[in-house]
């Protein structure tokens, strides 16, 4: 009953990745909390504010046993969460119980934590991130040269290369993880910074030291394992750095959206496949069906990612002068629900990209039926060199293209144009040379060479920090 019988996120219990969810688990959470105070009790009792050392090792000792019944418990009487916290921490800490929060607000706990969350929730995408990319930066170098149709307007176009259009998803993917690096690197900690980010209760336990409350700030920060602390904040630190953080991660559910939408329409032509497995059902109805259900999971996923961006950008928006509460019940669902569908569709990209499947000859079948109307201008330009007039020539291909075109529209039949330029006597000139001039290598013009120079110069670069997490491989539970 206690399972099963009330809502349960499916976020969690059926995708995201363990450490995902611990990252914004009640215990991450609470013990950070402690953590926090302890920091505090150090740098106060360092500094000559009266905090024993029998104190601090009394915090420390209890900073992993939670009574989450006991916090409960303070919660529904208090009806204020840090109190309720700080009173259960307290009760195992008898002697340390008078200096626990000195000086402190709610934020220091509570947007201190988040920081910590959002920075170990960057340093748990980036290296999937970086597997997804080095798995389809594989996947591109080995179809480097293969042609196939490009598509504009989901029309048949000029071709290009399997190995190429994985570079346009590369490329996208490439510019999420810069992004994300960023938003990771331009966290700041909040510190210590007091009710309404003044400092001034710090400044009174100081009697107003002002170098003591800095040297607080800046010995809190580090121990917390941040470089720097925001140097200006109201009561909490700017909701902006919420927006900053979840609109690249929405950046990336459109990324990923776009990839697996292609997977998707390449799978409906049997170019391209994702993984399927040899007791996988893709139909409880028709038993032949190999549905794209990874890629559809990550396009349903990403555009709940996106639609979270509204969150932190309307709570930014209505934060009244130094701040008001509105921002928190939204913030417990929004930044945790962003960071753990992140990590969901990584996970599932990594598994579609190392396994998804080519199917050759589909595919040169497919360029076989549209590339006799593509090389009707290579046509054009091999009789001009041996002697024919261009206008003339055009006009022959003109009617011949209609006519194929015909057979092809209207009684669904092959594509003939070829057929058509043999059987006429005006092109007898270059028939010996229709096999190279339509030699689908032709018409891919640079994306080979595209494909070796930017894996080189601009996707191998981007994966030196996590070589050493780049060969990890995950197994989806489906």
């Amino acid at each position: 009953v206690a399972v099963f019988g009330c809502y349960r996120s499916p976020l969690v219990s059926r995708y995201a990745s363990k450490e995902m969810a611990y990252n914004f688990s009640d215990r991450k959470k609470f013990t950070t909390w402690r953590k926090l105070w302890i920091y505090l009790a150090k740098a106060e009792k360092a500094l000559g504010l009266p905090v024993t050392e029998a104190q601090v090792a009394e915090m420390e000792s209890h900073a992993e046993d939670i009574d989450f019944a006991m916090a409960a418990e303070e919660e529904s009487k208090l009806r204020h969460d840090v109190m309720a916290h700080v009173h259960t921490f307290a009760h195992c800490c008898p002697t340390a119980a008078p200096i626990i929060h000195l000086g402190a607000t709610s934020c220091y706990v509570g947007d201190n934590t988040d920081l910590i969350m959002l920075r170990d929730g960057f340093d748990i995408l980036l290296p999937k991130l970086a597997r997804v990319i080095d798995r389809l930066s594989n996947f591109a170098e080995k179809y480097a040269g293969l042609p196939t149709l490009g598509f504009t307007h989901y029309q048949p176009a000029q071709l290009t290369t399997v190995g190429k259009r994985a570079c346009l998803w590369l490329q996208d993917l490439a510019m999420d993880m810069r992004n994300l690096q960023r938003a990771r690197e331009d966290l700041r900690f909040r510190g210590v910074k007091g009710t309404t980010g003044t400092q001034a209760s710090f400044l009174q336990l100081f009697q107003g030291d002002h170098d003591k409350v800095e040297d607080l700030d800046r010995m809190v920060t580090e121990m917390a394992g941040f470089k720097k602390a925001y140097m200006v904040t109201g009561q909490t630190y700017s909701r902006k750095v919420d927006i900053d953080c979840l609109s690249h991660l929405a950046s990336m559910g459109a990324t990923i959206h776009k990839i697996c939408t292609d997977i998707r329409l390449l799978a409906n032509l049997k170019e391209i496949e994702e993984p399927f497995e040899k007791e996988q059902i893709g139909s409880s109805a028709m038993p032949y069906k190999r549905n794209p259900m990874r890629c559809e999971r990550c396009c349903s996923l990403a555009r709940h990612l996106i639609a979270l961006l509204a969150d932190p950008l309307q709570t930014a928006s209505v934060q009244w002068l130094e701040r008001t509460l509105d921002d928190s019940a939204n913030r417990r669902i929004s930044l945790p629900e962003s960071f753990l569908t992140a990590d969901i569709i990584l996970s599932t990209l990594q598994n579609i990209t190392e396994g998804l499947v080519v199917y050759p000859k589909v595919i040169e079948r497919h360029i076989l039926h549209e590339l006799p109307f593509m090389a009707t201008e290579n046509i054009i330009m091999a009789m001009v060199k041996a002697g024919g007039n261009r206008q003339d020539c055009h006009e022959k291909i003109r009617v011949l293209s209609q006519q194929a075109a015909t057979v092809v529209k209207h009684e669904g039949g092959d594509n003939d144009l070829l057929a058509r330029v043999q059987a006429d006597p005006y092109f007898a000139p270059i028939l010996g040379h229709l096999d190279n001039i339509l030699d689908p290598k032709t018409f891919i013009g640079r994306a080979p060479q595209q494909v070796a120079r930017f894996l080189s110069e601009e996707v191998r670069p981007l994966l030196e920090p996590y070589k050493a997490e780049i060969d990890v491989k995950i197994e989806l539970e489906l």
